[in-house]
């Protein structure tokens, strides 16, 4: 006779967890189940030699709502990165640095002496960004959006300001074409300047294992669901669990491949992560490569310079991430290094490489115009819930949990 439970959630990443938390607070019964073996999903940390290695380059904003709202940043011991960036520059043989002079005052000195802030630019970066005064404002219409390299150039954001902030996005939205949607950018940009990202100091799988030490029904982890319909699933190991309402919360693949529903396109990326006896700079801050012509990384960071927890004691850990492009092959190993050592302006031999994260599907693809929220439902009863139905970040990944609860909170009248 099949299991029966309120509601199923196939998948324990950020989404899973969060709708989980969700019907928890409403007394909703619930089972969580995890193929893998631990929870969050495209948010795991690996201690590989006693380095924390994130799978791909990954950094909390605590300025996200949802974040605000769920986590204890502090039992999280957040560390923060340098709310700017160090830039290689043909004109200039050490890095040059550009930071949020609010945050970061004791830069302000080399930040103005950087290039980077003319006055005309900075008139023009303000044109650019003046939808995004407030969030509302942003999101009340986007049926005129367009790609963010077109609202640049209308907006006449040009020079060197420009080229910096270009390759800034290239590392964040995984693309260097410019063409995410300008409102789902100007989000992200606002974001950006009104919080100051960072680590865990045990690293970003710390963030779901929070979330997980919340729920009073732990995750039933090695539990592959091999089939899903509406108010049913079933599991590799042949149990049937019938529900009123199956989210599958999985990555996008996962999902599209058990509801059959086409799932937005991703896009990927490429991080070595390398160890060094030595720093080969004193900035906690993401470092980019503005010279032209110059590749593949599109943002290198000494994450023991932020997080000092990240490597062992006397040693260093550096990552440096790539685009990994659909239908092209993943960026050498020897292309990185020569690369990643000519942006610091040093030599690297004595770097080991740790490991490569390969990862075809990183973050959806935001086109414009944008889209804040997709409809989840698949079948009555059944729903997908993840960051590929709303914002292409760890906010939109929770958001979707939480409104995946909230639809079946309001059906059942548990909830105003």
């Amino acid at each position: 006779m099949p299991a029966k439970t309120d509601v199923v959630i196939v998948g324990a990443g950020l989404a899973g967890l969060t709708c989980a938390l969700r019907l928890q607070s409403r007394g909703v019964s619930f089972r969580v189940l995890e193929a893998s073996d631990a929870v969050g999903g495209r948010v795991r940390t690996d201690v590989v030699d006693g380095y924390l290695l994130d799978r791909g380059f990954q950094v909390l904003n605590p300025g996200y709502p949802m974040v605000r709202e769920l986590v204890d940043l502090k039992a999280l011991n957040l560390q923060r990165m340098t709310a700017g960036v160090g830039v290689r520059s043909a004109r200039s043989e050490a890095l040059v640095v550009v930071a949020d002079p609010r945050r970061e005052p004791q830069l302000i000195a080399q930040t103005m002496r950087s290039g980077k802030l003319h006055p005309a630019s900075l008139a023009s970066l303000a044109r650019w960004m003046a939808p995004a005064i407030s969030s509302e404002q942003l999101l009340s219409d986007t049926s005129g959006d367009v790609p963010r390299r077109e609202s640049m150039d209308e907006a006449g954001f040009l020079g060197p300001l420009r080229h910096l902030v270009d390759a800034v996005l290239a590392g964040v939205l995984l693309e260097d074409d410019g063409s995410t949607s300008a409102a789902f950018t100007r989000l992200l940009v606002r974001g950006l300047v009104t919080a100051t990202p960072g680590v865990p100091a045990e690293g970003m799988q710390a963030l779901p294992e929070q979330l997980a030490a919340g729920l009073e029904q732990a995750v039933e982890l090695g539990t592959e669901v091999v089939e899903v319909g509406p108010g049913t699933v079933r599991t590799a190991g042949g149990e049937q669990i019938d529900a009123d309402l199956v989210v599958v919360a999985t990555d996008p693949g996962t999902a599209g491949r058990l509801t059959g529903r086409e799932t937005r396109p991703g896009k990927g990326v490429t991080t070595h992560w390398f160890a060094a006896p030595e720093a080969p700079t004193d900035l906690a801050a993401i470092v980019v490569d503005q010279r032209p012509h110059h590749g593949p990384v599109v943002n290198t960071a000494v994450m023991s310079n932020a997080a000092p927890t990240y490597a062992p004691m006397g040693r260093h850990l550096i990552q440096a991430s790539s685009l990994l492009r659909a239908g092209h092959e993943p960026v050498s190993d020897q292309a990185v290094r020569r690369h990643v050592g000519e942006i610091y302006g040093v030599d690297i031999t004595a770097w080991e490489l740790v490991r490569r994260d390969d990862i075809p599907y990183a973050l959806p693809q935001e086109p414009a115009p944008f889209l804040d929220r997709d409809a989840m439902q698949v079948d009555e009863g059944l729903i997908v819930a993840g960051d590929h139905v709303d914002t292409a970040s760890i906010q939109g990944a929770m958001v979707s949990g939480h409104r995946a609860a909230n639809g079946y909170l309001h059906r059942r009248l548990l909830v105003d």
